[in-house]
């Protein structure tokens, strides 16, 4: 699999392209398995200490996002079509979250991808994710 957008690409064109959310975000490996990370702070949280379902869903939808981009290359208008999110059990308030992204399945119109979303440092994932993203026509 030959990459189109390296680490550093992936965070040059959050902060570019996305700048109102690029700090909240890291690419920290991008390959077979894309890692993401959502740097946690109070307004991800909710009330009963735990990161809020909003957060880890912008978390899996963002990963999903810029795996298929390391793909495909810079092509912002690719979109969500359908999205599912399971949320598995509570994430740790404390910690920030990491998605662990797969691309599924590649065409030339749709992409599917799939997220495992991890409080860091524990080994149970506390979300799953699967996402299927539109790709638009070449120009």
């Amino acid at each position: 699999m030959q990459l189109k957008m390296d680490v550093t690409a992936l965070n040059a064109f959050l902060r570019r392209d996305f700048a109102q959310v690029a700090d909240m975000f890291e690419v920290i490996a991008a390959g077979e398995e894309t890692l993401i990370r959502l740097r946690i702070d109070d307004s991800h949280l909710r009330p009963g200490g735990t990161v809020s379902g909003p957060s880890m869903f912008a978390l899996a939808d963002v990963g999903i996002y810029l795996a298929i981009l390391s793909r495909i290359g810079p092509v912002a208008l690719s979109v969500t079509t359908s999205a599912t999110i399971d949320f598995l059990r509570k994430p740790l308030a404390g910690v920030d979250l990491l998605a662990r992204v797969r691309v599924l399945k590649l065409g030339r119109n749709l992409a599917v991808g799939d997220c495992l979303i991890f409080s860091e440092g524990e080994a149970e994932p506390v979300a799953r994710a699967s996402m299927t993203y539109a790709i638009p026509p070449a120009r």
